[in-house]
């Protein structure tokens, strides 16, 4: 009979357990490279550096086509309420005065000291008088005519004035400001792709860090339920001694205590996997409320390795040295574009002029000009730039900067690459220890479950050797997933992942 008790609560405690640990027999099962794949594929942050990537890729076409003729194409059209006249409505001579009036007409007035007047004059009286008088009508109203004529010719206009033309120009000598427009717009394509693969790779490092805390959790979870599971049973057994007179009340309210804190264990470690799958079902854009299981074989397959590495070897292949080797070259491109500023500069231009009016062959409105060609060479010769000469300065310290900077990477990134390699090391040997302590846990906590069956010892001891199993167990399973996380940012850091 105190058997068949003990084994239904054991049965019942693993049924209870069971439910929540492994869910609905079809739960989404993931490995680690789907799990990679997923967040590559559905992440926001490494797409976004693809397109910058591209506008880098483009800036440096632009760059390069910079270099070659530009074609431009000009249009102007302009209505003006007043036309352009060249000479005054009123023109004063010596002999007289010629005008225009507003409606059009024109007139011409002698002055009062003229050879017509004098020769009047002396004639006064006789019969040529008036013949002279007429003569000199005739001869004021001709001028006023011509002063007409010669008025409406020298009227634009420019009622509706309409210029066109097509210019081309290509730079001949800039100082060297193209080619090194061109080497900065291909460092900085570089540093872009450098980029996303950086952010590819951290999306990696990310998801397995957070792959390798939900199987760790789950194992942790699992270990609380057999830890349960183990105290349900003593608890059983005590029960029964108790009743028989082995054990005392104080013995059994123990066994219980533990087991109720086991239970809040339980419970915390639940609560823990639900987290750590939230948060991974994020980073590979899966709905948070998912329910889905991982892969966990990888977990004790961690590749280690006891051979001592060339970190300044690896170093120099990183592509955050790539980075800063790349912002070094900026820098010396801005400088020399800085030292460009000093030097001549020298642009060749051609082109094609149609404007109405036109003036090839005097002012005319009638459409009838067929346009004009241009062509020249413009140069540039700075003779005293302060500004420019404090620039270059400038611009050299600046680089030396970066320089520096590229050096200090160098050694720190060959630091990392050190450090990494000695914490993969140093889990290679927290794993081998966990793993002799956790065999030695098991094996002193089935001496004492025998012991304690055969009623050699109390039911503290067995406790003492559960709760030394729990722990041995949790600290391997520490140890294998931060080995495992150790290797993949070694493989990171060796250009490997």
């Amino acid at each position: 009979m105190i058997y068949l008790k003990k084994a239904i609560i054991v049965i019942l405690a693993g049924l209870s357990l069971s439910i929540p640990v492994f869910g609905v027999e079809d739960t989404t099962r993931y490995t680690l490279s789907l799990c990679r794949e997923m967040a590559l594929s559905r992440g926001t942050v490494y797409r976004s550096q693809q397109e910058l990537l591209a506008a880098a890729e483009l800036n440096r076409k632009a760059a390069l086509a910079a270099m070659f003729p530009k074609l431009t194409a000009n249009g102007t059209y302009m209505w003006n309420s007043e036309n352009i006249h060249l000479l005054a409505n009123q023109m004063p001579f010596s002999f007289g005065t010629a005008g225009v009036n507003a409606d059009g007409t024109s007139y011409f007035n002698w002055s009062g000291d003229n050879s017509f007047s004098r020769l009047a004059a002396d004639l006064e009286g006789t019969r040529l008088q008036r013949p002279i008088e007429h003569l000199q009508n005739d001869a004021g109203r001709q001028i006023a005519n011509a002063y007409k004529q010669v008025y409406d010719r020298m009227t634009v206009d420019v009622t509706h004035v309409v210029g066109a033309g097509a210019n081309i120009t290509q730079p001949i000598y800039t100082g060297g400001v193209l080619v090194e427009n061109y080497k900065i717009a291909k460092a900085t394509e570089h540093i872009a792709a450098l980029q996303a693969d950086t952010k590819h790779d951290e999306v990696i490092v990310k998801v397995d860090e957070a792959y390798w805390r939900v199987v760790s959790v789950s194992r942790k979870y699992q270990l609380a339920n057999e830890y349960y599971n183990l105290l349900c049973r003593l608890e059983s057994d005590v029960t029964e001694m108790t009743s028989e007179g082995l054990a005392t009340q104080s013995d059994l309210l123990k066994v219980r205590t533990k087991r109720g804190e086991a239970e809040v264990k339980r419970l915390q470690a639940q609560n823990g996997l639900t987290l750590s799958r939230m948060a991974l079902a994020q980073l590979c854009g899966l709905p948070l409320d998912e329910v889905f299981t991982l892969d966990e074989s990888g977990l004790s397959e961690t590749e280690l390795t006891t051979d001592i590495i060339d970190a300044a070897t690896i170093a120099a292949g990183r592509k955050e040295l790539q980075l800063a080797q790349e912002a070094q070259n900026i820098a010396r491109s801005t400088a020399k574009i800085a030292a460009a500023g000093l030097q001549p500069k020298i642009l060749a231009s051609a082109g094609y002029v149609y404007t109405n009016p036109s003036i090839d062959n005097g002012i005319r409105s009638d459409w009838s000009s067929h346009g004009f060609f241009t062509a020249g060479v413009v140069v540039n010769v700075p003779i005293a730039h302060a500004d420019d000469i404090l620039k270059v300065m400038a611009a050299k310290h600046t680089a030396d900067a970066v320089a520096m900077k590229t050096e200090e990477t160098r050694e720190l990134l060959t630091l990392q690459t050190t450090q990494a390699n000695q914490r993969l090391l140093e889990s290679q040997q927290r794993i081998a220890a966990a793993q002799l302590t956790c065999n030695n846990a098991a094996e002193v906590l089935r001496m004492a479950q025998e012991s304690f069956a055969a009623g050699m010892i109390a039911s503290s001891e067995v406790m003492q050797a559960q709760t030394a199993w729990l722990s041995a167990a949790t600290d391997l399973v520490d140890a294998q997933t931060e080995a495992k996380v150790n290797e993949t940012k070694l493989r990171r850091y060796t250009g490997k992942l």
